[in-house]
């Protein structure tokens, strides 16, 4: 049995867990104030091209997205996403727990655009009421999307103009960023995200750490006490050194792991990929990243199950279903080849 089921089902890349290891006795300060979370932001801050980010460790995705977008908005002020975003469909409205509305525009294979934006803006601005409304005053995107499809550098510069003109953050979802970055179709760096988004951050727990992310925002003027909102929105660990130590060996030597990670996890899906249409199957989606979905019968994904797990991307169809494949930089080539064995002429 091979499993495909999502990108975080094994525990960590045994460098991490060696790096743990070693340095397991040593007494540190918590909450992000040691020595290993020191050298993690300095090389985060060499990666991005700037040496005056803010640079925040907190534990999870989720909590993540809701402490940056309770920290940099306020009260009735909300954040634009694609209606598929993951803050809108798969984090148990955090958002809103927050008390924040989240306002969605229709996505075209995950990916909203620039004109979207403007159109929702100018939609709430030219509305004599807006003043009895929620205001819209960020903007979401994640990178790679929640179907592994990416925003070109163009794409993605049009939107930040458009948030620029309109006084509105941009916030950049990076929870399967190494995936995204390692991809041959990707033409934005990380130097690129950092230049064009007020905040974003770079996805650990996907990428082969154990947990953690960490959030890069544009200055500390941001909000001068994320620190506190990280605690408040209980996204802080104790133990912070778990944390640094992750990232500061993920980003040694220009973030040299950090990329082998997600460049494994995209050649193996490619693998899978070709795999499937070496039977006869189309993806459904045109994923340059690590998630590979498809439509099958039924009776296809059925057998299937047999021989490897994976996820129904929503409810089973009556005849026909769409599933999602998902590698990391754990996946192994024997993996892809098992699977390939078993996948049924179309």
């Amino acid at each position: 049995m091979v499993h495909f089921d999502s990108d975080y089902m094994e525990g960590a890349h045994p460098a991490i867990m060696q790096r743990l290891c070693e340095t397991n006795l040593e007494k540190t300060p918590g909450y992000g104030t040691d020595r290993f979370s020191t050298r993690a932001r300095e090389l985060v801050r060499e990666a991005v091209g700037n040496h005056f980010a803010a640079v925040h460790f907190l534990v999870g995705g989720t909590q993540t997205n809701a402490t940056v977008v309770s920290a940099l908005l306020w009260g009735a002020e909300a954040v634009i996403a694609a209606d598929t975003g993951h803050i809108n469909v798969h984090e148990a409205g955090a958002i809103e727990g927050t008390g924040h509305k989240i306002i969605t525009v229709p996505g075209k294979d995950g990916k909203i655009t620039a004109e979207q934006v403007e159109e929702c803006l100018h939609g709430f601005y030219d509305d004599e009421t807006w003043m009895h409304m929620a205001i819209p005053s960020m903007v979401y995107i994640s990178y790679p999307t929640e179907f592994g499809t990416l925003y070109s550098l163009k794409e993605l510069e049009a939107i930040s103009d458009v948030c620029r003109r309109f006084s509105v953050k941009l916030y950049v979802d990076g929870a399967r960023l190494g995936y995204g970055l390692a991809s041959k179709e990707c033409d934005i760096t990380i130097k690129d995200l950092y230049r064009l988004c007020d905040a974003f951050y770079i996805g650990g727990t996907k990428v082969g750490t154990l947990i953690g992310e960490a959030v890069v925002l544009k200055n500390k003027d941001l909000n001068p006490h994320f620190s506190t909102d990280i605690k408040r929105g209980g996204a802080m660990l104790a133990k912070g050194r778990l944390l640094g130590l992750q990232f500061e060996t993920m980003f040694a030597d220009n973030f040299k792991l950090y990329l082998e990670c997600g460049r494994n996890g995209v050649d193996r899906a490619l693998e899978l990929r070709a795999a499937f249409e070496a039977k006869g199957w189309k993806p459904c989606v045109d994923s340059p990243t690590n998630q590979q979905f498809f439509q099958l019968p039924n009776t296809v994904i059925d057998k299937l199950t047999e021989y490897a797990t994976f996820e129904l991307w929503g409810p089973r169809g009556n005849e026909q279903s769409t599933v999602r494949f998902v590698t990391n930089w754990a996946t192994k080539p024997e993996e892809i080849a098992e699977l390939a064995a078993a996948i049924p002429q179309a």
